[in-house]
């Protein structure tokens, strides 16, 4: 606790400049309703509840998404994944949140140029053969420049924004703890899982803090497809990479946005999609690992009608429990299997209470609405937006790791749709998932999961009169002891800790006034202003515990 406390002390004036942004963009009931403003007018940092009509004119997904802009780093990388959780917000919110994956403004080369050099070891003139001082793209946390090595090989470097480490810890630190006052002070945002949100927008900013790391990540997805011609990842160049420095092949071909001009240079624009599709497909189903934002500006069209794919900063992972229930669902999907869906959707909902028959209703529905369609008449992102529509209606979230696999599956169709109107991602899916299947039931991979239960199954047999004894033992010694993880427990523990203070300062100060009142019958002693002296002086101390005791009271908000 005192260690927490020390840390919001230190992140003081970040949470003041956070909270001014929040008022500013009409956030204020929020503000009040965490106690933040409370925690700034003690420390003496006043606020100023005022929000322009401009603002207030404003769709509340714009307000929060300017805000968002305007807070950083950590807050647009936020945006970012909430941009992923379809099963939370409607089209209209993951829409503006969409919007916070364009550039930002770069910032002078010669800020970044000592980072740069720290990170490559010497000058940037010894080091490359030529390098273009005006960025090519800007990002929140690092903006990339063109350069040629030594060899005259076109390359990228990619250098992290200087002093951003510090500012986004400080960030995540103000967040994890805001994450924590939600879940106990809104009952309803727990559904949401806010904490794990936040948890998945630390690792993911930790990750693309660490340039290398998205030069590991390229060196994998560059080792899964080396046998695949058709998908081409950027070469690392380890010699020049560190934690702030990546430099990597530059990939020279049509960005994939400019479909127009890649048809008028004779691309084929139905194999482009086709290609895109198998290789997200093929990360997902059977490498478990996948570029988690496949949208037009992270893939490059090049000569021979070759995927290129770039920026590796966000991918996801499929752990083999989870890609045995994707197979499932998405095997549901296609069967129009009812009860399949149900039993998978309610093992995505973990422990949260569910009214299964309306579900089952609602899941009933959305198969029947697609009865009489073909294969090639299903469009899968929509489908998956209906499925992610029915999760919110019966309140029910997405496990993170599938929110970001949902939402790559979703922009791919969509890049699949502006190649090849005919293009259907239920078609090319078809085959993973029978692939998939084959495998899973093959002679090998039975006898694997029967030797791996019989193995598990001795282990708990032979196990359990060890742990028997040792429960016994604990019991006996009287060191059995049983957790119990109970909501706001610990904010209950708090603030009834902090009515007894009140409680004990009022009867001490009630006894104060008893007993000066006696003492100021008393004659004899020292005076004061003709009065005694100790009676007087019980008087003051009552009347500054009277005021302490208001004061605590009126700050807690139960006046």
């Amino acid at each position: 606790m005192l260690r927490e406390t020390l840390s919001m002390v230190r992140d003081l004036p970040r949470l003041h400049e956070i909270t001014s942004v929040l008022i500013r963009y009409g956030w204020g009931d929020f503000v009040r309703l965490l106690g933040i403003a409370n925690l700034l007018e003690r420390a003496g940092r006043l606020l100023h509840w005022k929000t322009t009509n401009e603002i207030t004119q404003l769709d509340l997904p714009v307000r929060i998404r300017l805000a968002l802009t305007e807070l950083g780093p950590s807050f647009v990388k936020l945006g970012q994944i909430l941009a992923t959780r379809v099963d939370v917000f409607p089209a209209s919110w993951i829409v503006e949140f969409e919007k916070l994956h364009s550039n930002v403004p770069p910032v002078p080369f010669e800020l970044l140029q000592g980072e740069l050099e720290r990170g490559l070891g010497d000058s940037v003139d010894n080091v490359f053969l030529a390098f273009d001082r005006e960025p090519f793209a800007a990002a929140s946390i690092a903006q990339v420049h063109r350069a040629r090595l030594p060899d005259g090989v076109a390359v990228v470097v990619k250098i992290r924004r200087p002093d951003i480490h510090a500012k986004i810890d400080a960030d995540l630190r103000i967040l994890t703890h805001l994450a924590r006052l939600m879940e106990l002070e809104m009952p309803d945002m727990r559904r949401y899982r806010v904490v794990q949100i936040v948890s998945q927008l630390q690792r993911s900013l930790l990750r693309e803090l660490d340039l290398a790391k998205e030069a590991r990540n390229l060196e994998a997805f560059a080792k899964n497809f080396e046998n695949d011609t058709s998908v081409h990842i950027p070469r690392v160049y380890w010699e020049y990479c560190s934690e702030t420095v990546n430099v990597q092949e530059e990939l020279i071909g049509i960005p994939g946005s400019q479909i127009a001009r890649a048809e008028a240079e004779g691309f084929d624009l139905k194999l482009l999609a086709e290609r895109g599709g198998n290789a997200v497909l093929k990360m997902i189903l059977l490498d478990g690992y996948f570029h988690a934002d496949p949208h037009p500006g992270n893939v490059i069209y090049l000569p021979g009608n070759v995927i290129g794919l770039i920026d590796f900063g966000m991918v996801g992972r499929v752990t083999d429990s989870r890609r045995e229930q994707l197979i499932d669902f998405l095997q549901a999907l296609i069967q129009k299997n009812e009860s399949g869906m149900l039993n998978v959707l309610t093992a995505w909902a973990g422990d949260v209470e569910i009214d299964e028959e309306r579900l089952a209703y609602d899941i009933s529905e959305l198969i029947f609405g697609y009865d009489n369609l073909g294969l090639k008449d299903i469009h899968l992102g929509a489908l998956l937006n209906e499925v992610t529509a029915l999760m919110r209606d019966n309140q029910l979230t997405l496990p993170p790791d599938l929110t970001l696999l949902f939402k790559a599956l979703i922009t791919l169709e969509g890049l699949g749709h502006q190649l090849d109107p005919d293009f259907h991602m239920v078609d090319q899916l078809t085959p993973f998932v029978s692939q998939v299947l084959e495998a899973r039931y093959s002679p090998k991979a039975l006898a694997k999961r029967a030797k791996n239960g019989v193995s598990e199954m001795a282990e708990i047999f032979f196990g359990l009169p060890r742990d028997i004894a040792r429960l016994f033992r604990r019991a006996r010694s009287g060191r059995l002891r049983i957790d119990l993880d109970l909501k706001r427990l610990d904010h209950f523990g708090q603030q009834l800790n902090s009515a007894a203070n009140r409680l004990t300062m009022g009867v001490l100060t009630a006894s104060l006034v008893v007993g000066s009142s006696i003492i100021m019958t008393v004659e004899g002693g020292p005076e004061l202003f003709g009065l005694p002296f100790f009676g007087l002086l019980g008087f003051i101390v009552a009347f500054f515990n009277s005021v302490w005791i208001v004061l605590s009271i009126w700050r807690s908000g139960k006046v």
